[in-house]
């Protein structure tokens, strides 16, 4: 590997770790604009996300390339799914975040990985082998468990990764779209959903923004910011970095999502919730060790022809 490379590879790394850092840190973030209720907050977050991407495209010249999606007519309702199914995952991520559920939205991203060979199976028609049949049992039994220790379906932890492993299989048949762009249009579709959530929140409950403070008012302005930065150091990381180590750094968000649910907010953990977590740890762990050792025969075949090259 070249020095290049290393300055390439270690450039990604740190973007990486910054973009799961702040998707991590989030419900933070979210309790910092109290009294804002959930969906005061995905509407600003809606709101001010467009005008950030449209001042980011302005700046980076890209409104020929949005201009170029936009007449893509496939692509155009593509991201109309893509904008309902991110509505779906941020709305149940604030409701969780703003109600004391962040661990359940940390094990939603737990799960998150074997939600999306699940729908490799189901939508893609792929399949499996014998080790990530095992994985998915394991995680199965998982929510069993949790189940039966809270009454009823972990709802908040399915939610999230259905909606963001549905929300995943969309975005990878549009890989040709740059982020900026894809964000844009996402947004833009979202924003009367999120008119309406504002003026209906206005009319009840009275909306934070303006009237709770300068606080508040200047976190939830900056909610566009929060959305677009992190998928930009999450794109640059992706250019950057092999798909594999991208997809041990999405476990940094749901470990340090679980962190400040029991260390900073002092949620409950039962015996009984932390083995389903484990359940689902060991799933992740038996995923990851096939997945490394279905890849030592691929470099092991590859170092003769890197020498001779």
């Amino acid at each position: 590997m070249t020095s290049e490379d290393q300055g390439s590879t270690r450039a990604g790394l740190l973007f990486g770790i910054g973009a799961y850092g702040l998707w991590g840190a989030m419900p933070v973030y979210f309790l910092l604009m109290k009294p804002a209720g959930a969906f005061e907050i995905v509407g600003m977050r809606i709101v001010f996300s467009l005008v950030f991407c449209l001042l980011l495209l302005g700046v980076t010249r890209g409104f020929g390339r949005f201009r170029g999606v936009l007449r893509d007519r496939s692509a155009v309702a593509s991201f109309a799914l893509a904008g309902a199914l991110i509505w779906v995952n941020w709305t149940v991520y604030v409701i969780a975040s703003t109600s004391g559920r962040v661990v359940d939205a940390a094990l939603g991203y737990f799960i998150n990985p074997i939600v999306t060979i699940l729908l490799g199976v189901v939508v893609l028609r792929e399949r499996l082998r014998p080790v990530q049949w095992v994985a998915i049992g394991v995680s199965a039994l998982a929510v069993v468990v949790l189940a039966v220790e809270t009454g009823s379906l972990p709802w908040i932890s399915l939610a999230l990764a259905a909606s963001f492993g549905f929300y995943g299989l969309v975005k990878k048949r549009l890989g040709r779209v740059d982020a900026v762009s894809g964000l844009t249009l996402e947004t833009a579709w979202l924003v009367p959903v999120a008119i309406v959530q504002l003026i209906v929140v206005g009319t009840t409950s009275g909306l934070a923004w303006g009237t709770a403070g300068w606080f508040p008012t200047l976190m939830l302005t900056s909610a566009g910011i929060g959305t677009a930065v992190p998928l930009l150091l999450f794109a640059a990381s992706t250019r950057r970095l092999p798909l594999s180590i991208v997809g041990f750094l999405q476990y940094v968000a749901p470990i340090l999502q679980l962190a400040i649910g029991v260390a900073v907010l002092h949620e409950p953990m039962s015996s009984a919730r932390w083995t389903g977590f484990a359940l689902v740890w060991a799933a992740l762990a038996i995923l990851v060790g096939e997945s490394v050792v279905r890849s030592r025969p691929r470099r092991a075949a590859a170092v003769p022809a890197d020498s001779a090259a």
